[in-house]
């Protein structure tokens, strides 16, 4: 029989390596930075002690961000899987099915549209000011707005059905994706506007600044407040719903919850981040394979876990290939493909059964 780990031990492990990989990614990229060096730029960014000279200072600030909206992102990613898979009751499940990756993409391309061929330096550039808000912020309504929709149409009469749920959220991506392809074929000949939106499809870390990581931030924390709420009820819908509400499980009301909760946190990931697919499938079931399946726990330690995964993924790949990053988009599609096809094999019977 395998040996799982206690919840409290895999947490330890995961802040350890998460501690070590953070000030890491910072020291990896085109050139080096010594660890005291990155130190010294971080404390200078909290407004402790001098700045660094020249561009180093510049460098730092750069990696930092980058490092701190890569482990928000992982962590955001993370816990909408592990709500959205407690919720459907499938582990094959993901926050994709709920419109939030189709709404948010959309979003960030009407984004596009709006500033035209100028957006991809509104976006990139810390000096713009407001307009660089806007394609996180068009992205993250759009997510919220295809989310409700979704919700909307698959809840008649106020009571919501997840296999209504799942059939409605296929159909508002396809609509959706529809929508997207027009956008994409009328911005062709504006290749700034068409580079843009077509980076957004592959995800980016580049260039984000404090406002990128506080938005996932704000985010993460608000899914994580919801957790207790949710814990213990999304632990009896295993057994079904007939059986939770026996138990007095309000199950509406905790659907509902869950499902905000989810679409709120993968939503801001992906307004920030662009689409990255397969955090939200992959680690849950790691997690749940190394520890346990109790909400309470599963799903903070989906987010320490996210963090990780993502964040060590990042710094694994410029180590490797330098100069030659994939977008993480690309790079978590490679990762996670081979996994999901090896799940679904494994999961035949639950496939025929969803």
């Amino acid at each position: 029989m395998r040996r799982r780990l206690p919840p409290a031990a895999l947490a330890l492990a995961l802040a350890i390596g998460l501690a070590a990989v953070l000030p890491l990614s910072m020291c990896v990229g085109a050139s080096w930075q010594p660890p005291g060096t990155v130190l010294q730029g971080a404390l200078a960014v909290a407004g402790i002690g001098e700045p660094l000279p020249g561009v180093s200072q510049v460098i730092v600030e750069l990696r930092l961000w980058r490092a701190l909206t890569a482990a928000l992102v992982g962590a955001s990613l993370a816990l909408a899987g592990g709500l959205t898979q407690g919720l459907f009751r499938n582990g094959l499940a993901s926050p994709s099915l709920i419109g939030v990756t189709g709404g948010a993409s959309l979003g960030a391309a009407l984004a596009v549209l709006a500033v035209g061929g100028y957006a991809p330096r509104l976006v990139m550039e810390p000096g713009a000011g407001a307009a660089a808000l806007l394609m996180p912020v068009f992205g993250f309504f759009g997510a919220l707005g295809a989310t409700a929709l979704v919700a909307l149409l698959a809840s008649p009469g106020g009571r919501l059905s997840v296999p209504t749920l799942l059939l409605v959220g296929i159909a508002v991506n396809m609509c959706i994706a529809g929508i997207f392809a027009g956008i994409q074929s009328l911005t062709l000949a504006n290749w700034e506007a068409s580079r843009a939106i077509l980076a957004w499809t592959f995800g980016t870390l580049e260039d984000r600044s404090g406002y990128h990581a506080a938005t996932v931030a704000v985010g993460l924390a608000l899914s994580l407040a919801v957790v207790p709420f949710v814990a213990r009820e999304l632990d009896l819908f295993r057994a079904g719903e007939e059986d939770a509400r026996s138990l007095g499980v309000g199950t509406g009301a905790v659907k509902a919850l869950a499902l905000v909760a989810a679409a709120l946190s993968a939503s801001a990931a992906v307004a920030v981040a662009g689409q990255i697919a397969f955090v939200g499938l992959v680690v849950p079931h790691l997690v749940r394979l190394g520890s346990t399946s109790r909400h309470f726990a599963l799903l903070p330690l989906c987010a320490l876990g996210g963090a990780l995964f993502l964040l060590g993924a990042d710094l694994a790949q410029r180590a490797l290939l330098g100069e030659g990053v994939l977008q993480p988009g690309v790079m978590m599609s490679i990762v996670g493909g081979p996994f999901f096809l090896v799940l679904l094999l494994r999961s035949r019977k639950e496939v025929g059964a969803w």
